[in-house]
């Protein structure tokens, strides 16, 4: 073990949630100054039988729900590119399209070659607790065409982060082509509640181990405006997850654009919108 990962360790056992925010915005601003990304997504259910509405702010069009089978996600994903108007389509969890490749005894890569011809262009996430095989299953993706928009963790497995930051770590180490990584769980361990000092925590170890990952990313929709204005300040530098319409019904200062801009600035950052591909909307 290293000097520097055993000084980490320390910090992540102390109750020092400042110098750990501290140390972890200064890597955060090392590796993307002072901008904060953020990207507005419209969900589209994976049932072939829902409408496909395409808001005209929505930077991502995002299949989202459970596949039934590798017929039923092609020609949903065709649907949903058809009515997209080149808007970027995203969809479906990884260790999902695992699992259909092995009912239906094909090949991940099959299937993801003909999701991509089909017009998706990202996996939405890679759950990397989830996945049979996360080195392999990701190079598959970037193998077929396909770019994977979020490494994701589905359940915390422990109160302990830094083992799971690590491997991490190591796996981009392996596969280098992973562009974001959203650390706070998408699921509630019972077996290890957090807080919202623990989650805040779990985001600055993030930004501070998984350094050769460009960005650190938080749910706007799942943690809330709140929990995600702060954890900006302790490395995160992108939010996913809002929502693409101008719904003024609470005030125009609760406006979706205008609320995360706000926050943004607040936390002592600049704003810039981005689509699906990473790519800056003016």
């Amino acid at each position: 073990m290293s000097p520097d990962l055993a000084a980490l360790e320390a910090l992540a056992a102390s109750h020092d949630i400042v110098a750990i925010g501290m140390q972890a915005d200064e890597v955060r601003r090392r590796i993307c100054g002072s901008t904060t990304t953020f990207v507005r997504v419209a969900d589209v259910k994976a049932d072939g039988r829902a409408d496909v509405t395409v808001p005209a702010a929505a930077g991502e069009l995002r299949i989202v729900g459970p596949i039934v089978s590798r017929a039923e996600a092609v020609a949903r994903v065709r649907q949903v590119a058809a009515a997209a108007g080149g808007v970027v389509v995203s969809g479906f969890s990884l260790a999902d399209l695992e699992a259909v490749a092995g009912r239906e005894r094909i090949a991940l890569r099959t299937l993801l070659e003909e999701l991509r011809a089909g017009g998706l262009e990202l996996v939405a996430e890679a759950p990397f607790d989830r996945l049979a095989d996360a080195r392999r299953s990701i190079e598959e993706v970037n193998i077929a065409g396909l770019t994977l928009a979020r490494l994701t963790i589905h359940q915390s497995p422990s109160a302990d982060p830094v083992p799971l930051m690590e491997a991490v770590a190591e796996l981009q180490r392996a596969v280098a082509v992973i562009r974001a990584f959203a650390p706070l769980p998408r699921r509630l361990n019972p077996a290890a509640p957090t807080t919202g000092y623990d989650d805040l925590k779990r985001v600055a170890l993030a930004r501070l181990i998984v350094e050769n990952v460009p960005s650190i990313q938080v749910d706007w929709s799942l943690y809330g405006p709140k929990l995600a204005q702060v954890a900006l300040t302790m490395g995160a530098d992108d939010l996913d997850a809002v929502r693409p319409d101008d719904d003024q019904s609470l005030g125009a200062r609760r406006a979706p654009l205008e609320e995360v801009t706000r926050n943004i600035r607040a936390a002592g950052y600049e704003p810039a919108e981005r689509t699906g591909r990473f790519d800056r909307r003016s």
